[in-house]
This record gives C-alpha cells, sequence and structure tokens, in this order.
C-alpha cells in the first residue's frame, strides 16, 4: 500500500504532457485542431483575395470598354460638329465623300502597290506619262518610286531581270482588277510579280541596261572583233523590213570592214506565213546561203506571202543550188524552232513590240531608217 501511495504522488509531481497519456494524446489533438483552424482561415483569406482579384480585373476591363466607347463617341461627335471626316458607320453608306479639300472615292478593286524604277539622269526615262495613264484606268495603284543606281533598284534590276527603263514592277494585287482581266498582255510574270510592258502602250524605251548578244547561230557579217554591234530584229513578211533590207546590205557593204551587223528572225503573230519563211531562211543558213536567201525571201514577199503552203520556200532553195534533200528536211521538220523561239523570248525581254528594230550599239531605231540614218548612227559609235 504505501508503495502505491508513493507511485501516486510520484505522478503528481510529472509535467502536464506526461501527466496526460503515455504519449500526451490529449495535447497533440489540441495541436491538430489548432493547426486545422489556422489552415481554415488562411483558405478563407486566400479565396476572399482571389475574388477580390476577380473583382477589380472586371472593373478594369469595364473601364477599358467605357472609355473606348467614349473615345469613338467622341470622334464621331467631334467629326460630325466640325464636319473633319467620318464616322465608319457614314463611311458604310456612302461611296464618294468630300474631306480637308479632297474627294474620296471608294472602289472595289484592292490596292495595288507598284514599284518604278527610272534614272533621274535620264530624261527619256521619266515615268510621268505612264503614271498618268496607269492612274486612269487602275485608280488604286499606290507608286513607290526607286532610282536604278540605289541599292534597292539594283536589286530589283536582278531579280526581275530588268533590261530598260523606266521599269514597272506591280504587286500580285494587280491580277484581281479590271485592267489585267481585260489587257493580261500587257503584263509579263516574274518571279510571282507583274512587269508592265509600256511599249504595247507605244511608249519608247527611255535607256536600255543590257544590249541584245550576237549569238553563234545568228546571221552575222563583218567584223566580229569590232567594238560596234549593229543588231537587226526583222521580219520577213513585214513591209517596213522589205522596204529597208535593201537600205541595210548597203550599209553592211560600206561598213562590213569595221563593224559587225548580226540578223535575227522575228516572225510576227500578225504574219501568218513570217514563221515558216523564217524557218526557211535558217535552214539557208546551214548552207552558208542566209545573206542571198533572205534577198529573195523580201524581192518575193508579195509572191509567198499570199501562199498557203511552204511550196515558194523549196522552189527558191532550189533555185540558189541549196542541197534540197537537206533544205526540205530541214524546213519539214521545223529544226531551228527553239532558235526562234529564243529570239522571241529575248525581242519581249528588250520590249521590242515591231520590226525592224535596229540597235547600234545602245543607240536604237525603229522603222524603216534611211542609210544616211544608220550610216550616222554607225559613225557616232565608231568615234567613241
Amino acid at each position: 500500500m504505501e508503495e502505491k501511495k508513493d507511485f501516486e504522488k510520484k505522478e503528481e509531481g510529472r509535467p502536464e504532457s506526461i501527466q496526460g497519456g503515455l504519449f500526451g494524446e490529449e495535447n497533440i489533438g489540441a495541436e491538430e485542431a489548432s493547426l486545422s483552424e489556422a489552415v481554415a482561415e488562411d483558405a478563407l483569406q486566400t479565396e476572399d483575395e482571389r475574388k477580390s482579384k476577380q473583382m477589380k480585373n472586371l472593373i478594369s476591363l469595364v473601364i477599358l470598354l467605357g472609355g473606348l466607347l467614349i473615345g469613338s463617341l467622341f470622334v464621331d461627335v467631334s467629326q460630325l460638329v466640325r464636319g473633319s471626316g467620318y464616322s465608319q458607320k457614314n463611311l458604310n453608306k456612302s461611296d464618294i465623300f468630300e474631306a480637308n479639300g479632297k474627294t474620296w472615292v471608294a472602289y472595289t478593286e484592292p490596292a495595288v502597290p507598284m514599284s518604278v524604277i527610272s534614272d533621274d539622269a535620264c530624261e527619256k526615262c521619266n515615268p510621268s506619262e505612264v503614271l498618268v495613264w496607269l492612274r486612269r484606268v487602275m485608280p488604286t495603284v499606290s507608286v513607290k518610286k526607286v532610282s536604278a543606281d540605289s541599292t534597292r533598284g539594283k536589286e530589283l534590276i536582278s531579280q526581275f531581270e530588268v533590261k530598260t527603263l523606266p521599269a514597272f514592277i506591280f504587286d500580285p494585287a494587280v491580277e484581281k482588277t479590271e485592267l489585267y482581266a481585260q489587257a493580261k498582255g500587257l503584263f509579263a510574270n516574274k518571279n510571282g510579280q507583274d512587269i508592265l510592258n509600256a511599249q504595247l502602250l507605244g511608249l519608247p524605251v527611255g535607256k536600255y541596261l543590257s544590249l541584245p548578244t550576237v549569238n553563234a547561230d545568228d546571221a552575222t557579217l563583218g567584223k566580229g572583233d569590232s567594238n560596234v554591234k549593229v543588231v537587226i530584229f526583222s521580219d520577213f513578211q513585214c513591209p517596213y523590213c522589205k522596204t529597208f533590207f535593201p537600205v541595210l546590205r548597203g550599209v553592211m557593204n560600206k561598213y562590213q570592214d569595221k563593224v559587225q551587223f548580226a540578223f535575227k528572225e522575228l516572225p510576227l503573230e500578225a504574219h501568218p506565213q513570217a514563221a515558216d519563211a523564217a524557218l526557211a531562211a535558217t535552214c539557208a543558213q546551214d548552207q552558208g546561203k542566209f545573206w542571198e536567201y533572205a534577198d529573195k525571201l523580201y524581192s518575193a514577199q508579195a509572191e509567198w506571202g499570199n501562199a498557203k503552203d511552204i511550196t515558194f520556200f523549196k522552189k527558191y532553195a532550189a533555185a540558189l543550188r541549196l542541197n534540197t534533200d537537206d533544205f526540205n528536211k530541214c524546213l519539214d521538220g521545223k529544226a531551228h524552232q527553239d532558235k526562234l523561239d529564243a529570239t522571241k523570248a529575248e525581242a519581249e525581254s528588250f520590249a521590242i513590240s515591231g520590226t525592224p528594230t535596229i540597235f547600234v550599239n545602245d543607240n536604237v531605231e525603229s522603222g524603216a531608217i534611211t542609210a544616211d540614218q544608220l550610216s550616222k548612227d554607225i559613225d557616232a559609235q565608231l568615234a567613241k
């Protein structure tokens, strides 16, 4: 009994944490309850903060939208009071209006950006005449002028193989215009953009950036290493070419020891027999008789020009004592069609639209010029 009393006394003297049980269960439960209350309180505060933040964002959005609405109304009212502009609502109702001394017109066609490459030092390169016409037929065009000597100008010249100035390079949007639909032939597509052939409108070239080359398969006469090259684009069925050819032959005899002459066949679509005549001349060239055959074609133009077949071309070959078997095979098989196609592409790249076109180096003449004019051009180039 005494031992039991002593043990109870000892128990009474122990700390409270131990008196509650062997591991202090009552104290742990109290601590857990306090922790749960703290977590709940923190969660409640976090939810309140989230709702407060959402409310602030909502208020900011309302203020922003309200400001935009008030600003829009202010613009509309101010424009109405001052008469200095139109609201979008009114613009949608009108195709034409005036503001600040200008008349504004609505178009259904797209805006068409265009780059004009020119050279201010070249008087003939002024694009003003073409631009006046363009703005009349394509009022939505926007023009950016580019100097041929600038970095951008050189990039465009290289990218689009520009050979003449001024050059007009259009954004692909031009293909959605009425002008393009009606006159697609005025444009040549290169690298995804369209270049206007102004010469088809009857406008002369202002400046040539490069010159036609004398190829190994061209009919030539004269001094091959001369610094002066006379290159002629001609059509055998063209009446102006017929007039000019005897002039050319006379000048060739006069200058063949000083100048190189090169003849390029350019049959025009308007002349139905011109292509076969050009093929026949190239077949005669294979046998060294181009110039003689060309003389015959021009002198007898009225005869074969009205024919429906190539009989006359074979007849002329026999008269000039060519090997008729080889000639006929060459002509029937159109052996030199690739050459004619290449010459046509070359002519188009130089904006040549008519014959005869005569290059005396970079001096270019069109039409049946006189012997005196051609001689004058050659002498001027020889003097340089």
